[in-house]
C-alpha cells in the first residue's frame, strides 16, 4: 500500500469515532407527553376572594361600569364618568316620623323608657250605640286627679289583643249547654294576631288553656272540653210539698215520734260557691305578664253571680288597674232579663252579689252586653271584640309615680252631648321593674 492510502485510511478512520462523539454528546430529543388536569393552589382563608366580574354585571364600588365603547371595543372618545357609592343611612329604632307606620312599633319605646307612663284605652259610642269614628287628637282632653295632663301619644290604629276568655260552669246546666252552642262563634270573633287563654270556675279555678294563638286548633278543643262539663241541677228540691211529708194535722206531723226523712235533713242546702272574683283576679294577674303594647282584656261569659271567693272585690280592681286590663262581659241566663240589673245592685248580708259585673266592667272601661237568645250571644262575641280592638288610644306621662297610690283619671271629648265615653276610672302606678 502507498503512502497516499495509508493516510486516506487513517482519515477514514479518524471521522467515523468523531462523528460517533458527537452522538453521544447530543441530547435527546423531546418525549410525548399526555395532558395532565391543572391544578390550582388552595385558596388562602385570610384573603378574601374577589369574584371577575361578568361585562353585563352591575357595577360595583371596586369595579367601575365600562363604557359602551369599552365594551365594543372603541376607544373612548371622552372621560369616562364613575357614579359615586351609594349613601346607606339606618333609622334609629323610634326615630321614626310620628304617624308613619305601626303605632303598636310606635308605641313600644314610650312604655318601655319611661316608667310613669300611662296608656288609657277609650271607647266613643253615640245614643244608638255605634261607634264613633274619626276623631282626632284635639278632640280628647285627659284630666289626672282632676288636672289635665298634655297628650304624648295618640292613635285610633287597631291593636292586637291578649284576651282572657273566663267562662262560668256553676251556672245552670240549660244555660251552659246554651253557651257551649256558640263557642264556634267565639273564636270567630278574634283575629290571627290576637292570643287567648281560656279559664273556668265554678267553685274553683282553673286554667283549660295557656296563652296560645287565637285561631289554634288548641282554643278549639279547649272550648270543645269545656262544653262537655256539666253544670249544676235547675234549682234545690222542693221539700215542703204533699208528696214527700208524711201525714199532718194543723201543719204538725200526725206521730211525732216517726224518725224524719233523712232525705230531707238538707231540704234547703246552702248555695254553692261561686268565685268570680279569684277567676278575674287569676286572669289579670297572667294578663300583667303580657306585652304591654297588646290591649289586655278579660272576657267573662257568666250570670255574674258571686259566692265564696277568697279575693275582695277591690282587691281585684286594684290589680286590674295596675295591669290596665279591661274587662267585657256576656251577661246570660238570669242577668239577661230585662230588669235584673236594678235587681242586682241589692246585696243581702252574706249572701254575694247577684252581679257583679257591671262594677268591674265601669271601674275599667269596659261593658256589659246582656243577651238572652243564642242569636244575641253570638253576636255579642262580635261586638266585643270590635269594641276592644278599635279604640281610640291616649298616652300621657304622669308627674308623680307613687306605688300604690290611686290616680283618678278623667277622659273628656268635645262632640255630641249624646255621645257616651268608656274609659277607666283610674290607675294604681306599679313600682319600677328591677333591670
Amino acid at each position: 500500500m502507498t503512502d497516499l492510502g495509508r493516510f486516506m485510511a487513517i482519515l477514514a478512520l479518524c471521522g467515523t469515532s468523531l462523528c460517533a462523539q458527537q452522538q453521544d454528546s447530543l441530547p435527546d430529543g423531546p418525549k410525548p407527553q399526555v395532558d395532565q388536569p391543572k391544578t390550582f393552589p388552595a385558596p388562602n382563608p385570610t384573603v378574601p376572594s374577589r369574584p371577575v366580574p361578568s361585562p353585563d354585571a352591575p357595577p360595583t364600588q371596586e369595579q367601575p361600569a365600562p363604557n359602551v365603547q369599552e365594551r365594543e371595543g372603541r376607544a373612548p372618545t371622552g372621560p369616562v364618568n364613575t357614579p359615586p357609592p351609594a349613601t346607606i343611612r339606618t333609622v334609629p329604632q323610634g326615630g321614626a316620623t310620628p304617624g308613619q307606620g305601626n303605632a303598636a312599633d310606635e308605641l313600644k319605646p314610650l312604655i318601655t323608657t319611661t316608667v310613669n307612663f300611662v296608656m288609657v284605652p277609650v271607647t266613643v259610642k253615640d245614643s244608638d250605640g255605634r261607634l264613633i269614628a274619626g276623631l282626632t287628637k284635639n278632640n280628647f282632653t285627659i284630666l289626672e286627679n282632676e288636672a289635665p295632663q298634655p297628650i304624648k301619644f295618640f292613635t285610633s290604629d287597631p291593636f292586637p289583643i291578649s284576651a282572657a276568655v273566663v267562662i262560668d260552669v256553676g251556672m245552670p246546666d240549660i244555660a251552659l249547654k246554651k253557651v257551649a252552642e256558640t263557642f264556634p262563634s267565639l273564636t270567630g270573633a278574634f283575629s290571627q294576631y290576637d292570643e287567648i287563654s281560656v279559664y273556668t270556675y265554678g267553685n274553683t279555678v282553673r286554667q283549660q288553656q295557656d296563652w296560645v294563638a287565637a285561631l289554634s286548633d288548641r282554643v278549639t278543643l279547649a272550648l270543645r272540653k269545656t262544653g262537655e262539663i256539666q253544670g249544676r241541677g235547675a234549682g234545690p228540691m222542693v221539700a215542703d210539698s204533699p208528696l214527700t211529708m208524711g201525714p199532718s194535722v194543723n201543719g204538725r206531723p200526725f206521730d211525732p215520734s216517726a224518725p224524719a226523712n233523712p232525705s230531707m235533713r238538707n231540704a234547703n242546702p246552702p248555695e254553692p260557691s261561686r268565685v268570680l272574683n279569684d277567676a278575674i283576679l287569676r286572669a289579670a294577674l297572667d294578663l300583667g305578664k303580657r306585652d304591654r303594647a297588646r290591649r289586655k282584656v278579660i272576657f267573662v261569659i257568666s250570670d255574674g253571680r258571686e259566692q265564696g271567693s277568697t279575693a275582695s272585690y277591690s282587691d281585684v280592681q286594684k290589680v286590674l288597674l295596675s295591669n290596665e286590663v279591661t274587662l267585657y262581659a256576656v251577661a246570660v241566663d238570669a242577668s239577661a232579663i230585662p230588669g235584673y240589673s236594678k235587681l242586682a245592685r241589692i246585696r243581702l248580708p252574706r249572701q254575694g252579689y247577684s252581679n257583679i259585673l257591671p262594677k268591674y266592667a265601669s271601674a275599667t272601661g269596659g261593658e256589659v252586653f246582656s243577651e238572652f237568645s243564642r242569636e244575641a250571644i253570638e253576636r255579642s262575641y262580635a261586638g266585643v271584640t270590635e269594641q276592644a280592638r278599635n279604640q281610640y288610644t291616649i298616652g300621657y306621662t304622669s308627674a308623680t309615680n307613687v306605688p300604690g297610690t290611686y290616680r283618678s283619671i278623667e277622659v273628656r271629648v268635645k262632640g255630641s252631648s249624646d255621645w257616651k265615653v268608656y274609659a277607666r276610672d283610674g290607675y294604681y302606678p306599679l313600682p319600677p321593674a328591677r333591670r
